[in-house]
C-alpha cells in the first residue's frame, strides 16, 4: 500500500490512477466533449487560411480568441504575411472580431489583426498572475520558428491588443517551435511552465521523434535545463507510441501539446496534445473526404517514394494529466476524434484544440457552467476555416464507472481538512452511488458504512454526501482514511472535502 496523499481541502479528479488503490467491477472511462454551435467563421479577406493555433482564456468578465492566418496574396514572403487575428466575447458563446485599426491591409487597418509577420505562426499569449508582475507586461506571448525568426520569442503588452518583443534576443530553448508553443504562470508551484515541440532523435522507437520539452523560471528570464516529457504507460521514454518498421503501424508522435494548469485543482497540471499519425497511402486514406484533393496534396510532398503529411497525415486530441508537470498519465483514447466523415475533415491539422478551456454558461437555465474547447474545422478546404465549440461538464474529463450489476472504487490512504464531502456524479433513474469512509486498514467507520450511507441518486457536481447521522465528517479530519465508492450505472468524476456551509 502506497504512503497516505495528503488532500486537505483540494477537490480530487479521476484523471489518472494516484487517488484509486482497489477497483472491482468498476474502470476508469475517458469523457470526450459534445461539438456544439460555430464560435468563429474565418471569412474575412485577410482570413484567406485559418484559423491555426488559436488561443482562449478568459479574463475578468470577458473572453479573449486570437489566432493566426494567412492573407492570400501580396508581394511579400508568406511567412511575412502571417498575422493574428483577435476576437471577444462576453461569454464564450458568442464573439465577435472587433475593428482594432492596428495592423494595415491592403491599405485599410479596418480589421481584427493584432500582430504580423512571421511571429504570428504561433503567437500564443497568456495572462501573467504573477503576484509581482508588471502592469505593462500583464500579458505576455510566444511565438516564432527556429529557422524563420531565429528561435522562439517572448512578448508582452499592456492590454494583450499591442504587443511588443521583450529583449533583443529569443529564448534559448532549443527546439523546432513550428507549432504551438506556450508559457504560463502556475500559481500553485510558484513558477512559469514552457512547454514547446522538439524533435527526440536519439530515440529510435520514435521516427523523426515530435515531442515536447519543459523548462520552468520563477522570474521569466532564468529558464531551468529543458527536459523531455515523461509519460505513464511509458514504454521506451514515450507514451502508446509503438513503432515498427510497419509504416501502417500505430506510432503516434505528439505534436502541440495544449498544456495548461486547471483552475478548479491547480494542482493538476492538464493537457491536451495533437496526436499525428502518419499510415501513408492506404485502403482507408482512399476512401476519406476529398480524394482527389487529398492526392494532389500527398504528391506535392514525396518523402522515401511515397506520399506523406498534406495528404495522408491525420490528427486528433488525447487528453493527459500530470501532477508535476513533468510526467503525465496519458489516456489510450482519443479525447476528440475527426468525426463522421465530411468534406474538409480527416486532414493533417484538422481536430486541432484551441489551447485553453474556460467555462461558460450550460444551455439548460437552471444547471451549472460547463467547460468549453474550441475545436478547428476545414481551415479552407471545404469553405472557411472555423472554430466550433465543444462542452464537457465541469471536472468530466474521466469518471470511475460501473454498471447497473455494481463495481466499487477505494482510495489509497488519505489525509484531508474539512467537515464535508462532495461528490461530482452521474446516475441513471435506477442507479445509484453509496460511499464509505473506513481507517486505514479498510475497516468501515461506525457511522459512515455503505450501509449507514443515504442513496446517492442524480446528477451533480456538488452532491454532499450525508449518511444517517448527518454530513459532518469533521472528526475524521487529518487522519488517515479511505474512501470506498459504491457504484450502479453510475460515474464519480471528482470529490472534495471542504467546511460545512
Amino acid at each position: 500500500m502506497r504512503e497516505p496523499l495528503t488532500i486537505g481541502d483540494r477537490r480530487e479528479l479521476f484523471v489518472d490512477r494516484e487517488v484509486i488503490e482497489e477497483l472491482e467491477g468498476a474502470q476508469f472511462v475517458l469523457h470526450r466533449p459534445q461539438p456544439q454551435e460555430v464560435a468563429i467563421k474565418c471569412d474575412d479577406l485577410w482570413e484567406a487560411t485559418a484559423p491555426g493555433y488559436s488561443t482562449v482564456y478568459q479574463d475578468e468578465g470577458r473572453y479573449r480568441l486570437y489566432y493566426r492566418a494567412m492573407p492570400e496574396g501580396g508581394t511579400e514572403d508568406a511567412d511575412d504575411r502571417q498575422v493574428t487575428c483577435y476576437a471577444e466575447s462576453d461569454d464564450g458563446i458568442n464573439w465577435q472580431k472587433p475593428t482594432l485599426n492596428l495592423i494595415e491591409h491592403n491599405g485599410s487597418s479596418a480589421n481584427n489583426i493584432v500582430y504580423k509577420g512571421v511571429i504570428s505562426h504561433n503567437l500564443t499569449p497568456f495572462k501573467d498572475d504573477h503576484p509581482d508582475c508588471r502592469e505593462d507586461h500583464r500579458y505576455k506571448a510566444v511565438g516564432g520558428v527556429r529557422e524563420k525568426s531565429d528561435g522562439l520569442w517572448a512578448l508582452t503588452s499592456p492590454d494583450g491588443i499591442h504587443w511588443q518583443k521583450l529583449g533583443n534576443e529569443p529564448l534559448s530553448f532549443p527546439g523546432n517551435f513550428d507549432s504551438q508553443n506556450l508559457i504560463f504562470w502556475d500559481a500553485n508551484s510558484g513558477v512559469y511552465r514552457a512547454y514547446w515541440r522538439a524533435h527526440r532523435r536519439d530515440d529510435p522507437k520514435v521516427p523523426e521523434g515530435r515531442d515536447v520539452r519543459t523548462s520552468v523560471s520563477e522570474d521569466f528570464v532564468r529558464w531551468s535545463e529543458p527536459e523531455w516529457l515523461d509519460y505513464e504507460p511509458n514504454r521506451s521514454g514515450t507514451a502508446e507510441r509503438d513503432q515498427t518498421d510497419d509504416p501502417t503501424g500505430d506510432h503516434h508522435q505528439f505534436y502541440c501539446n495544449g498544456v495548461l494548469s486547471y483552475n478548479r485543482a491547480p494542482h493538476l497540471v492538464l493537457g491536451f496534445p495533437h496526436r499525428y499519425v502518419d499510415r501513408g497511402w492506404t485502403a482507408s486514406t482512399d476512401v476519406l473526404p476529398d480524394r482527389e484533393r487529398r492526392q494532389k496534396l500527398a504528391d506535392l510532398n514525396v518523402k522515401g517514394g511515397r506520399p506523406t503529411r498534406e495528404g495522408t497525415v491525420v490528427t486528433d486530441v488525447l487528453f493527459m494529466a500530470s501532477r508535476d508537470g513533468k510526467r503525465f498519465f496519458v489516456w489510450p483514447q482519443a479525447f476528440i476524434r475527426p468525426g463522421i466523415q465530411r468534406s474538409g475533415s480527416w486532414y493533417y491539422g484538422d481536430t486541432w484544440n484551441a489551447w485553453g478551456l474556460v467555462e461558460t454558461a450550460s444551455r439548460y437555465a437552471s444547471a451549472p457552467p460547463e467547460l468549453s474547447f474550441y475545436i478547428s474545422e476545414a481551415d479552407d478546404r471545404a469553405g472557411p476555416g472555423r472554430l466550433r465549440r465543444y462542452t464537457l461538464r465541469l471536472d468530466g474529463f474521466g469518471s470511475i464507472y460501473a454498471p447497473l450489476s455494481g463495481g466499487s472504487a477505494v482510495t489509497r490512504t488519505l489525509v484531508f481538512e474539512g467537515r464535508q464531502l462532495q461528490i461530482n456524479f452521474s446516475t441513471s433513474a435506477g442507479g445509484r452511488a453509496r460511499i464509505e469512509i473506513q481507517d486505514d486498514q479498510g475497516q468501515s467507520i461506525p457511522g459512515f458504512s455503505l450501509d449507514d450511507c443515504h442513496l446517492q441518486y442524480g446528477d451533480q457536481v456538488d452532491r454532499v454526501v450525508t449518511w444517517k447521522e448527518g454530513a459532518d465528517v469533521g472528526n475524521l479530519a487529518n487522519r488517515p482514511v479511505r474512501l470506498k465508492f459504491e457504484l450502479k450505472d453510475a460515474d464519480i468524476f471528482a470529490f472534495q472535502f471542504l467546511d460545512a456551509d
